[in-house]
């Protein structure tokens, strides 16, 4: 579970990139440049993974970090694999 302050953060980064999307529907609307749309396309995947960072490290500290201490090889073996899923989807 993420605590308040990362939740406060997480979503006042999702709530900025939320903006940056709609603006990207005005840019494609009003037929604006290919060159500026694409640039804050890219504005936008930036700001995805820093809120995606920002998840991983509290996932990491928190959930991860109880199951690995458990001493329940199973969760630890569960989680390994549950990180492994997670990171070859990022690299994809």
């Amino acid at each position: 579970m993420m605590n308040e302050t990362v939740q406060t953060d997480v979503l006042r980064r999702l709530r900025r990139i939320e903006g940056q999307v709609r603006g990207l529907q005005k840019m494609v609307g009003e037929g604006r440049y290919c060159g500026d749309i694409l640039n804050q396309i890219t504005s936008v995947q930036e700001a995805l993974r820093s809120a995606g960072k920002v998840i991983t490290r509290n996932h990491l500290e928190t959930c991860v970090t109880d199951a690995l201490r458990s001493g329940n090889p199973q969760a630890a073996q569960n989680t390994y694999d549950e990180i492994m899923d997670l990171l070859y989807k990022k690299l994809r």
